[in-house]
């Protein structure tokens, strides 16, 4: 493991933790996209059913057990403890948009054609796009509560770090899994709107309104 990937693992955790918290402090999943997190919720479930047939390593078990039980969690607390202060109704991504599309592909561009490499293929593809609905919650609302934009920073730059991870591998190691790496950039590249914003607003100690 490089520093770059250690450096993605912690940034996602750390967005992990940074939602939880704030869902558990203030009570409220207020400003939160339900969908996104059940999306990512079917995301880890799909990605790590290789928990019950392989080991790498403690490191990477463990962290796999983190991610489904966080988001797992996460729906939990949104979806039913604190299902009062949902806001469904500026959460109204058609989540099918992206789910038929994301099997589809998976069926057809994976590296080889078995249920696990599917599921993990498929994974992938979904992770690309989970946060849309996210992103179109924060444009109906037109703006996002300082942690809630800390958690999509530390998203975002989980997957930052992850291409720099595969430019070090591609260089060090001659690995390159266009798979990964297309979804890796695709789900980047929808932040850097978001990035700008949170540079210019957010570290200024200022609002995040998007604009009209």
């Amino acid at each position: 493991m490089n520093l770059f990937r250690l450096a993605g693992d912690l940034s996602h955790l750390a967005a992990i933790v940074i939602l939880l918290l704030k869902i558990w402090k203030t009570r409220s999943c207020a400003g939160i996209s339900g969908k996104s997190q059940a999306l990512f919720a079917t995301v880890f479930c799909t990605r790590y059913l290789d928990l019950f047939f392989s080991f790498v390593s403690l490191y990477n078990t463990s962290m796999k057990i983190i991610y489904i039980a966080c988001s797992v969690g996460t729906c939990y607390l949104i979806f039913m403890k604190f299902k009062s202060t949902y806001d469904s109704n500026h959460d109204t991504f058609r989540v099918e948009f992206l789910l038929g599309p994301c099997l589809i592909l998976a069926l057809v561009l994976n590296h080889s054609f078995t249920f696990s490499e599917i599921l993990w293929t498929f994974s992938i593809y979904l992770e690309a796009g989970a946060i849309l609905p996210q992103l179109f919650m924060m444009s109906k609302t037109g703006e996002a509560e300082t942690i809630t934009s800390h958690y999509l920073f530390m998203l975002g730059a989980y997957r930052g770090l992850y291409i720099l991870n595969w430019v070090y591998r591609f260089y060090t190691e001659s690995f390159f899994d266009p798979i990964a790496v297309v979804a890796g950039v695709v789900q980047t590249v929808l932040y850097i709107d978001f990035f700008y914003l949170y540079i210019t607003k957010v570290l200024k100690g200022k609002s995040l309104v998007l604009p009209c």
